[in-house]
């Protein structure tokens, strides 16, 4: 997939252009329904994709940052969905070209309103995303919105080595919504 002719905002082209990338290897964490390729990317609208542009890998540092990104969609739902399984999947990424958000206010500066950061108006983030992919970055490094941790949004396209699965395990739900109740 291609940029589809987005017009990037040149302050936000010229903010990302000033900061140092990283190279980031690691184990990451990401959930899927049961029987999804773990490294198949999101197309669909996110916080760091519009749809038809880029395909992005969601994944966090951490397993319960993991959890709780899709733990808070499947919450949003009127009844919580009994039959769709969920599998945590433990990756291996290499990222050489990283470019580190790692905290709200670097978001802020670049025109995210933070105190909507948890909402589902993604208009900014999608905008720096985007810059960040014409501007060949491979991951991103950004707080979650749902769990007190960063998120690894990789673009896949841009990866020069593909993750690499190396463990996957059943999400059991009732035990980690008996966990968060706490």
């Amino acid at each position: 997939m291609t940029g589809g002719g987005r017009v990037h905002d040149r302050a936000i082209l010229d903010a990302l252009e000033s900061l140092e990338f990283q190279f980031i290897e690691r184990a990451v964490w990401r959930v899927a329904r049961r029987g999804r390729d773990p490294l198949r990317g999101a197309v669909a609208n996110g916080r760091w994709n519009a749809v038809g542009e880029f395909e992005v890998l969601y994944s966090s540092l951490a397993a319960e940052g993991a959890l709780a990104e899709v733990g808070h969609r499947l919450s949003l739902e009127p009844i919580w969905p009994s039959r769709i399984e969920h599998e945590i999947h433990t990756l291996k990424v290499r990222a050489d070209r990283a470019l580190v958000l790692s905290d709200l206010k670097q978001l802020e500066k670049l025109g995210v309103n933070i105190t909507k950061y948890e909402s589902f108006d993604y208009t900014a983030t999608q905008a720096i995303a985007a810059a960040a992919h014409f501007l060949e970055f491979d991951a991103l490094l950004v707080p979650s919105a749902r769990y007190n941790v960063s998120n690894l949004v990789i673009f896949l396209d841009r990866l020069r080595t593909p993750p690499e699965r190396i463990n996957t395990d059943l999400v059991n739900w009732t035990e980690w919504r008996a966990r968060m109740r706490r």
